[in-house]
């Protein structure tokens, strides 16, 4: 958060006053922060990495429903449908059935993550109905901080003042969530975007699964199922159909045959 506010204002940057926009920044921090931080590191402590991150790229298509209940010009169209339906059988495929008829802490830990890619969909129609005016870099500096005032006294709640006295790794840890996957992170998402477009943005949610399959596999020696690997798949797919990309035809080069 100090790191995306010191770029602001190095940028000098635009930062709204109205109390309406941080009251939008706080409800997008609950949406995109706390309740899917809260409930995928609760969830990965009794499921592995590797599934964490397969039922994480179903963020897409709960953005695509979300998107069409809830915006006028992002109707579900038959390609979307389609798309959304595969990628729920990969999602299901990934769980097993078997997991809603046994309901232990490994069904809650991936009922858990589910719910984490739920908010974020929905956090994703909060921005664009309430932050679409904002740059995205404040947008994201008022999220972290609107977030910052729920999680910093809920953590002192739960688990104390804070301590100082950690290990080593511990701080590289924290350092590296802080500036690498939270302030280098969304500078980095925005510069896609601009890029990309949303289109491309959405499908680096396929490169989350495989990255952290290999490490959970190599740092953590565990090991998924083949149906996890079949959802997996299935996801992917669902997503490719999503994007659209598959059904356009080729461009052929000017000259070219």
């Amino acid at each position: 958060m100090l790191i995306l506010w010191a770029y602001v204002a190095l940028r000098r940057l635009s930062v709204p006053r109205d109390p309406r926009i941080w009251g939008a920044f706080l409800v997008m921090g609950v949406l995109n922060n706390v309740i899917p931080f809260s409930l995928m590191a609760w969830g990965q402590l009794h499921i592995s990495t590797g599934l964490t991150s397969i039922l994480n790229a179903a963020t897409a298509i709960f953005g695509v429903i979300a998107a069409a209940l809830f915006l006028a010009d992002e109707r579900l169209t038959l390609r979307k449908g389609v798309g959304v339906s595969i990628g729920f059988l990969g999602v299901a495929t990934a769980i097993g059935l078997q997991a809603f008829r046994d309901f232990d802490l490994r069904s809650l830990g991936q009922l858990a993550v589910i719910g984490g890619t739920i908010s974020y969909a929905l956090a994703g129609v909060w921005a664009r109905k309430m932050l679409g005016g904002l740059t995205p870099q404040v947008a994201a500096a008022g999220m972290l901080t609107g977030a910052s005032l729920i999680t910093l006294p809920a953590a002192w709640l739960v688990e104390g003042p804070i301590r100082l006295d950690l290990a080593p790794r511990t701080w590289i840890a924290i350092g590296y969530y802080a500036v690498v996957a939270t302030a280098l992170a969304y500078m980095l998402y925005y510069r896609v975007l601009a890029m990309a477009g949303s289109g491309n943005l959405m499908l680096c949610t396929l490169l989350v699964a495989p990255c952290a399959i290999i490490l959970g596999a190599v740092v953590l020696d565990e090991a998924l199922t083949p149906q996890a690997y079949v959802g997996f798949g299935l996801l992917a797919l669902g997503l490719l159909i999503l994007d659209g990309r598959l059904f356009k035809p080729r461009q052929h080069r000017a000259g070219g045959t």
